[in-house]
């Protein structure tokens, strides 16, 4: 074994611009591969870590009634808090949030929105709910940044508000723009406000009542609650994972054709090379080497193509891969129009378990592909080939 690979590395180099053009071809495949590999890992790890920090923290409890995709749902989704949630809540490890649906009339126009109220105090989100404990003339409100965009709304702005409280009447009152934050996630800030909890609560006449409680900790065993629906943490982002494994699937196509160019460069090699060098055969199996092992020789210097490539990525895909996890990959558009938890720019994520099953899947196909056309030493006649000639 040792023999062929010093046999196979040899012919390989002495080949010249002919190996060195297939070697950067599949070393380009190699880098392009793990890059976006890369870019999909690290938009995980991104997309699921907004999530978290701005929406559903370690987990969630949603009342039975409430249904995130069916605003009419809000009428119902309220209900005391349990009681035995009562010392999470004072230690600030559980968020409650009640959702009422309401009414902006800003500069004269219509804008039916979500209401949300939230503890001023809480630290579970990224939200500057603080900007909630200001005394103002009105009652006081955070949007996001998409939100004021549309609505052309600004930093201390008065706006009316209106609302049905428990029992269907309907109110209205002044709200003024507190803060007005930015994030990755588009369901945070579309058509959302957000205003202190207990003044929500006093304005539907739904004291100590939620329709959403949120928990820091999601490595805690939590128990079923009658009216309680338990959401936990791998549920509320089974989303992104269906839209990475989507994605995942689209690239595949692009992989097989930067794929497919390598191994259509790799075989047409490997039938030139065996066409060529039928005295060099038949010199080897006169020589006492048997086909199976001819046929194993030029495997291998076909498979080196793989092996060399790797090398030869690594001197300008490691510089490359670590600049754009430092840098990362900005979108050339904007990405809150996905209408999902995106940054605008994304950093690549590269493991270890990554890079080897990227190089052994390539080294696997070089090497069935180096195979397929070298079957064909295998019906040699000896005699002929040392003429240079095939039967």
């Amino acid at each position: 074994m040792k023999t062929a690979l010093k046999l196979a590395y040899r012919n390989l180099v002495g080949a010249g611009l002919r190996t060195w053009l297939n070697v950067i071809v599949l070393s380009f495949s190699f880098v392009v591969i793990i890059w976006l590999k890369g870019i999909l890992v690290g938009w995980d790890y991104q997309a699921k870590s907004d999530m978290t920090n701005w929406e559903i923290g370690g987990g969630q409890y949603w009342h039975e009634q409430y249904d995130p995709f069916d605003p009419f749902t809000l009428a119902e989704s309220h209900a005391l808090i349990p009681e035995q949630f009562s010392e999470e809540i004072a230690q600030g490890d559980m968020v409650p949030v009640l959702m009422v649906q309401g009414t902006l009339y800003p500069q004269g126009r219509m804008q039916t929105v979500t209401i949300k109220g939230i503890d001023a105090d809480q630290d579970i989100f990224l939200l500057p709910t603080n900007k909630l404990d200001t005394v103002v003339d009105a009652v006081p409100a955070i949007i996001g940044a998409a939100m004021a965009e549309s609505l052309h709304l600004t930093e201390g702005d008065l706006v009316t508000l209106r609302w049905r409280d428990a029992w269907g009447t309907f109110d209205a009152m002044d709200i003024v723009i507190t803060d007005i934050f930015s994030s990755n996630v588009p369901s945070v800030e579309a058509a959302q406000i957000y205003i202190p909890l207990e003044l929500l609560r006093e304005m539907t006449m739904m004291q100590d009542e939620a329709t959403i409680l949120t928990f820091r900790d999601p490595e805690l065993s939590r128990p079923a609650v009658q009216g309680w629906i338990h959401k936990p943490k791998n549920v509320l982002t089974a989303s992104v994972d269906r839209m990475i494994k989507t994605k995942t699937a689209g690239q595949s196509v692009f992989y097989a054709i930067l794929l497919l160019l390598a191994m259509l460069a790799i075989f047409d090699t490997q039938v030139l090379s065996i066409f060529r060098r039928q005295k060099e055969i038949g010199t080897y199996i006169a020589l006492g080497y048997t086909r199976r092992e001819v046929v194993g020789l030029f495997t291998v210097e076909g498979a080196m193509h793989s092996i060399l490539a790797a090398v030869v990525g690594a001197l300008y895909g490691i510089p490359f891969l670590a600049w754009q996890a430092k840098v990362g990959w900005t979108i050339p558009m904007d990405a809150g129009d996905f209408g999902m938890a995106m940054a605008q720019t994304l950093y690549p994520v590269y493991s270890a378990g990554l890079v080897v099953s990227t190089i052994l899947i390539v080294v696997i196909i070089t090497t069935i592909v180096s195979y397929w056309p070298s079957r064909r030493i295998a019906k040699m006649n000896p005699t002929e080939a040392l003429r240079g000639r095939i039967q």
